[in-house]
């Protein structure tokens, strides 16, 4: 395995990750259009600078949460097809991470909206 790759290689990596998790995760294209759905309501709301800020990095928080749950998913089922007490751990762990990130996106939200305009 050739670690070495150059910079532009390591970004052509990510992105192609990026556009498989779009096209085979439900999850993160829904996740990606509630937060541009966000992003343009704070547009034409026009809150205070942090809560752009709060809003860009949670939906952040939440993509990673989401693309991490995606390759943990895909490593379990390749290495382990079938069912296994162990992987279904592994898995609902994961799972339960993007649950997270995506009720701190849903607290940020509620805290802009509450103190977005002060």
């Amino acid at each position: 395995m050739n670690k070495n790759h150059s910079q532009v290689a390591r970004l052509g990596f990510a992105v192609a990750g990026f556009k498989r998790a779009w096209v085979c995760e439900a999850s993160f294209r829904t996740e990606i259009i509630v937060g541009v759905l966000v992003l343009v309501g704070l547009a034409l709301w026009q809150p205070a600078r942090w809560c752009w800020l709060a809003a860009l990095f949670s939906l952040m928080f939440v993509l990673t949460a989401e693309l991490i749950n995606t390759a943990i998913e895909n490593i379990c089922d390749a290495l382990h097809p079938e069912e296994h007490p162990l992987i279904k751990i592994a898995k609902d762990c994961a799972s339960a991470a993007v649950l997270m990130a995506n009720t701190n996106g849903l607290l940020v939200v509620i805290v802009i909206l509450w103190w977005g305009k002060s």
